[in-house]
């Protein structure tokens, strides 16, 4: 039967491969309904004259068109390209859109095929279609991992992990994303051209085009099924053969910059999360509000563990919306040493617990910004309590640790709903109601009344003097975990450590000595900034973010073990 229209079809392709447009091949092959009139004249022609079992017949139409004489100065084989038109064909011919499982298995199918040209000489021309199904591929994949029911029966997906030792289950998110990285791999592994991977003009060339495109689709569904480690090797293959991301488009650079800002934030490297996060906001968009935003969360939660704080400013902006409510009241626990306020909006039934949940803040927060409070906490007990000293009889200002032991355990015992504010009861009835629940307030047992008789136990279920094996040499714990001599003496050494405080501690005397405060404030020498204080020890290399100026590579591992001296 004659297919004219597949003829035509086939006939544009041609000419379209001949002269190496791949952006125009990516406008004539559709694969997203609803179709044009034309190619659904085309898809009745392929379900007459090529059925399923006709896949054959389809592929020697598409190499009779596409013949071996034409393949190219680069003497590159059209055989991938004719075998990947003719899925393209059998994809158009057999999708059902309603089916949204299938569907998602037929375009990852065809996205392999697609991935396989890329690495032939066509490769440059298809890079558009890739990236193309790639993101449809993506979108399809998370819309299904946010429906259980539809994939709750693919116990077939099941990938064996350390060598058949333990399996782990690959979502259909990673399994897409897994795809995806192939393709990047063979963007970034390009070795034809410059070897700098610049043309003349110093833009990026050949496959390298796509690597921060393919990489920011991989990152984003790994992020999303939190595969951190799969994401750490994206990072790692940039790092080490990709061109400046300076070179690429400006949203490339949003994205991939916020990704590589959460990827540190979650591995505990604040300020390289900072300095990622604040120029992926830098060159974000005004009007791109929701991306502005979501980077804004993670720059603020960054910032507030490295002791730097939102001006009032940040917050009237339109996308830190209701931002205000949520990190301001954390802004002022921290800066007033406020431990329990501290614990009441850190504490997982807070209402707005959720919230820092969702963005995967909260343990990062909690543990992280209560070193500061503690800071903060012996700056202002310093303030009301502390000796100044005397610069002309040689004494040192210092802080008595057990003032500071006096006033972290009151507002532990506040945090845990055991001291109130004053003597009434209803506050502490409020306290206790509105206060974090502290880990060790299982340990806190309500008063038993002199008057109330003891329980009588039922015989059925308890049979008198019985104690459960297990139990036998079980002691009543002592009650709270409340702050110690030892604890604060600890602590405080450990924020000299940090060179969060300047001083030393005289453990005899039990107190906190500040040195070099000869001409300066005890409070300024004692106290150092924060920011200035942790910035001062980090240097601006980001792994992962190669610069201008910066060879793909650097800031890797050297094993220098073997190395002879120089000159030997």
């Amino acid at each position: 039967m004659a297919t004219p229209t597949v003829d035509k079809f086939l006939s544009e392709i041609a000419r379209l491969m001949r002269e190496k447009n791949g952006t125009a091949m990516l406008d004539f092959l559709c694969y997203e309904p609803p179709w044009p009139p034309l190619y659904n004249q085309m898809i009745s022609e392929l379900r007459q004259t090529y059925p399923v079992f006709q896949q054959a017949g389809l592929e020697r139409k598409c190499t009779e068109t596409l013949p071996a004489e034409e393949e190219g100065e680069g003497g590159g084989s059209f055989t991938s390209f004719i075998s990947f038109l003719s899925k393209y064909f059998a994809f158009i011919r057999d999708v059902d859109v309603s089916q949204l499982l299938e569907t998602h298995d037929r375009l990852k199918a065809l996205l392999g095929h697609a991935s396989i040209v890329l690495s032939a000489s066509t490769g440059l021309i298809i890079l558009p279609i890739v990236i193309s199904l790639s993101r449809t591929l993506s979108r399809l994949a998370i819309g299904l991992d946010k429906r259980p029911d539809l994939v709750a029966n693919l116990t077939s997906r099941e990938a064996t992990a350390g060598g058949g030792e333990a399996s782990e289950r690959v979502t259909l998110a990673e399994g897409s994303a897994n795809l995806i990285r192939e393709a990047f791999k063979k963007c970034a592994s390009e070795r034809s051209g410059n070897i700098s991977g610049l043309d003349g003009e110093g833009k990026p060339e050949g496959r390298r085009i796509g690597i921060y495109l393919m990489a920011n689709l991989c990152l984003k569904l790994f992020f999303h099924c939190k595969k951190l480690r799969s994401a750490e090797q994206i990072f790692a293959m940039i790092y080490q053969q990709s061109p400046p991301l300076s070179l690429y488009p400006a949203a490339q650079r949003t994205t991939f910059l916020y990704y590589l800002g959460r990827y540190h934030f979650a591995n505990n490297h604040f300020y390289r999360a900072q300095l990622a996060l604040q120029a992926a906001y830098d060159q974000c968009h005004r009007q791109a509000t929701r991306q502005r935003r979501l980077i804004l969360i993670y720059l603020i939660a960054s910032n507030m563990i490295l002791g730097r704080f939102p001006k009032a400013h940040t917050y009237q902006r339109p996308e830190a919306r209701d931002l205000r409510e949520k990190f301001e009241p954390l802004c002022h626990a921290i800066a007033k040493g406020d431990i329990e306020s501290f614990r009441r909006l850190t504490d997982i039934n807070h209402p707005s617990a959720s919230w820092f949940l969702h963005w995967r803040i909260l343990l990062q927060i909690t543990n992280r910004c209560e070193v500061l409070v503690w800071r903060s906490l012996a700056r202002k007990t310093f303030l009301i309590s502390g000796n100044l000293g005397d610069a002309a009889n040689k004494k040192a200002p210092t802080l008595d640790l057990d003032d500071v032991l006096i006033v972290a355990t009151l507002l532990e015992k506040r945090a845990l709903g055991i001291e109130p504010k004053n003597n009434t009861a209803n506050d502490s009835e409020h306290r206790q109601s509105e206060g974090r629940t502290h880990t060790n307030s299982i340990f806190i047992f309500p008063p038993t009344p002199a008057d109330t008789p003891p329980a009588k136990e039922d015989e059925d279920e308890l049979p008198d003097g019985y104690i459960d094996p297990d139990l036998l040499d079980f002691v009543d714990p002592p009650g709270p975990d409340l702050p110690t001599s030892e604890t604060v003496e600890s602590t405080i050494a450990s924020l000299v450590d940090q060179d969060l405080l300047h001083g030393f501690i005289s453990h005899g005397q039990r107190r906190f000595a500040i040195t070099g405060a000869k001409n300066a404030s005890p409070l300024q020498v004692g106290f150092p900034n924060v920011w200035a204080t942790i910035t001062s020890k980090m240097d601006e290399e980001v792994p992962g973010w190669v610069k201008e100026g910066q060879q793909s590579g650097g800031g890797t591992t050297m094993h220098l073990s073997g190395a002879r001296p120089v000159g030997a």
